[in-house]
């Protein structure tokens, strides 16, 4: 029987809570935060120590815990719209304050009179009283430990946490266990509720280190359930379909191509011929550095399906890379008869109109795109192959909703981040691993140089010699708009400084807010060359190619992950001319030191995924984002290695034995799953 997760009060929406409406809903999406559930399971990342405050040494407006016995039923009165105010006394040692907790209402049912507490929050030394921020403990002998949550420029911590404790008081009994408890004895792992409430108000550090313990196998062993159920669906009573390729017709495209294949693309090419045509469902990962040349080796795949009769879909994470897709591969597949398409939020309605005709007729071979390929009026007439790019940034049912749109098409996922391949094939289940690991004859290395802000006037020397030769040059920045708190450049800044240095070029602004549109006509004007110094954040850091940009300056690069400044420095040495890329940092610490070393000495991927695994211990150097690997909120794939296997074996062996999880135990764990799966397709 199908059951439809609506039907538990856990995922119903925020604003079920009282006191949320749609402004604190739209605070709490921010943060990812949709449903009752999701305000549970968003745990703090970390924790204060906070050990109670005599009465005597309290300082007027000072934050602290005070500790004493509630000597008063505590009372609510209203005031305002959805306003709030609880009072009791407290009493420590010989005296009573006043204990006040603004819109905590649902607080009342839990302190009793008689009742020894601890309570955090401000003292206001002339009124003798307390404003409660938090009811640390409700005994004694229980620990002051203090959530601190995640929160953005949206929602306070105070807010945030005022609305969890809300949703624990009132939904807490309702969380049912995902995990059998066969696995939770053999692993010692707590039941979901008290995972939960130990998360959340951890009674002692003990306490506290098993909940993070608990939450971390969770999560990993929901991703595994996904990926299990996922592979089951896809492999059950199916096989993949012979794709009778004309090897006549791919000689003609290898004749014209400008360039000999690389000895790594050629084998990887091969994989893949084999895969295809083989009767099993490909199912294969790509991994290759940046620049390797993975794109000619998609192409060589998508032109074989289409020699086959089948049609292909190419899906990747933004608009600039699909379009630098759809040119590159319309550029060689045209003069073939291929047609190709390109499908993306900014395509005009009556081209999707078009698109959606000559997709569902056959008429288009190729369709190149972004989500837009995975909306329900996007139909085929023959889809037999399934490429993703950057895959790591997709969700697992994403992938599912495109592969379903054709008879078990072939899949090939692509990265330009590479990973361990133990990692790699326990992280995605059963797919085959290739990597290209040498750049295409002919490149030149790009030469990287690590420099602190002292040194910008001989950086800006070096890009005037590049300009002066009629190259290109990018200046990346971390940050977007002004913040008070930090002494980054942002990218406003930096364009009108650079556009001061140098009066007589052009030099444009690139960012992430910017529509689809405009930021398509700056790339197109700077391939143009147009533009000759484009200032831009990380937007431009996945499968951008402009040959005639030779130079990069990457600005606080301390504040972009080891890997993110990979791809970034993998936008330039696109050309048959030398390359430089100059890291501007001025790094605080040790470990912040020996990432700049690290990236400025290589321009190996593979090397530095292996650098980075050393360097985890002390920090997390790529950015969870590039890092090529699933975003996880409590679990590290490296450090927590042994957990994620131990996870997939579970995972794997449960779908084993029970495909369509009938058995009573998991009625929850197929709800969430249920749930998951529309918030990534949504």
């Amino acid at each position: 029987m199908q059951l439809n997760y609506e039907n538990s009060d856990l995922f119903l929406p925020v604003t079920t809570l009282k006191g949320v409406g749609e402004k604190t809903k739209e605070q709490l999406q921010s943060l990812g935060i949709n449903s009752i559930y999701d305000l549970l399971f968003y745990f703090p990342f970390r924790y204060e120590a906070l050990d109670s405050t005599p009465l005597q040494q309290a300082i007027d407006g000072q934050k602290i815990v005070l500790k004493g016995l509630v000597v008063t039923d505590p009372y609510v009165s209203h005031f305002g719209r959805h306003k709030s105010r609880l009072s009791f006394k407290l009493k420590i040692d010989h005296e009573i304050i006043m204990v006040n907790f603004f819109n905590q209402h649902w607080l009342q049912k839990t302190i009793k009179t008689g009742h020894e507490i601890a309570v955090y929050g401000k003292y206001n030394e002339a009124r003798q009283s307390l404003g409660g921020i938090k009811v640390i403990a409700k005994k004694e002998h229980d620990s002051s430990m203090a959530a601190v949550y995640g929160v953005n420029k949206n929602i306070s911590q105070k807010k945030l946490q005022s609305l969890i404790d809300q949703a624990l008081s009132e939904y807490l009994p309702q969380v049912d266990d995902i995990i059998p408890a066969s696995i939770r004895k053999k692993y010692r792992l707590l039941d979901d509720k008290e995972l939960v409430s130990q998360m959340h108000h951890p009674k002692t550090p003990q306490l506290a280190k098993l909940a993070k313990r608990s939450a971390v196998f969770r999560e990993f062993f929901i991703f595994q359930m996904q990926v299990a159920v996922l592979s089951e669906q896809e492999s059950k009573g199916k096989t993949g379909i012979s794709k009778k390729y004309d090897l006549r017709e791919i000689r003609e495209l290898i004749k014209k191509l400008p360039f000999e294949l690389s000895a790594d693309q050629k084998k990887v090419v091969n994989e893949i011929y084999a895969d295809l045509h083989s009767t099993k469902q490909m199912k294969r990962l790509l991994q290759g550095d940046v620049g390797s040349g993975k794109t000619i080796v998609a192409l060589f795949a998508i032109y074989a399906a289409i020699t086959a009769g089948y049609q292909v879909a190419l899906m990747v994470p933004t608009e600039i890379l699909a379009q630098q897709h759809f040119h590159k591969i319309d550029e060689l597949l045209q003069q073939f008869g291929v047609r190709v398409a390109l499908l993306t939020g900014s395509t005009k309605e009556i081209e999707k109109k078009e698109i959606y005709q000559e997709l569902a007729d056959g008429t288009i071979n190729v369709v190149i795109g972004t989500h837009a390929l995975i909306q329900p009026i996007v139909k085929f007439k023959n889809l037999g192959l399934v490429i993703i790019d950057e895959q790591h940034r997709f969700g697992v049912n994403q992938r599912k909703v495109l592969i379903n749109k054709g008879n078990n098409p072939d899949l090939l996922a692509m990265t330009a981040t590479p990973i361990p391949r133990t990692l790699a094939l326990t992280v995605y289940g059963e797919m085959d691993v290739s990597e290209i690991r040498h750049l295409p004859a002919g490149r030149k290395p790009i030469t990287s140089q690590w420099v602190t802000s002292k040194k910008i006037p001989e950086v800006y020397d070096l890009i005037n010699k590049q300009l002066a030769q009629g190259f290109q040059v990018y200046a990346v920045t971390p940050l977007i708009h002004e913040s008070e708190s930090s002494d980054l450049k942002n990218a406003e800044e930096l364009q009108e400084q650079i556009a001061r240095h140098f009066p007589d070029k052009n030099v444009v602004l690139l960012h992430g807010q910017m529509s689809g549109e405009e930021k398509n006509n700056i790339m197109d004007n700077f391939v143009q060359k147009k533009i000759d110094i484009l200032v831009t954040t990380s937007v431009i850091e996945v499968g951008v190619d402009v040959p005639n940009a030779n130079m990069m300056v990457i600005y606080n690069a301390e504040r972009f992950g080891l890997s993110q400044l990979h791809q970034l420095r993998g936008r330039i040495g696109r050309g048959q001319t030398a390359s430089y890329c100059v890291f501007i940092s001025d790094p605080k610490n040790e470990v912040a030191k020996k990432r700049m070393k690290i990236i400025a000495s290589t321009s190996d991927g593979f090397t530095l995924a292996q650098e980075d695994l050393k360097l985890r211990g002390e920090g997390d150097i790529f950015g969870k984002a590039q890092s090529g690997l699933p975003q996880f909120k409590l679990g590290d794939v490296v450090n927590d290695y042994n957990s994620l296997k131990v996870a997939h074996d579970e995972a794997k062996n449960i779908i084993k034995s029970d495909p369509l999880l009938e058995n009573p135990e998991f009625i929850f764990l197929r709800k969430l799953l249920e749930y998951l799966n529309k918030l990534q397709i949504d």
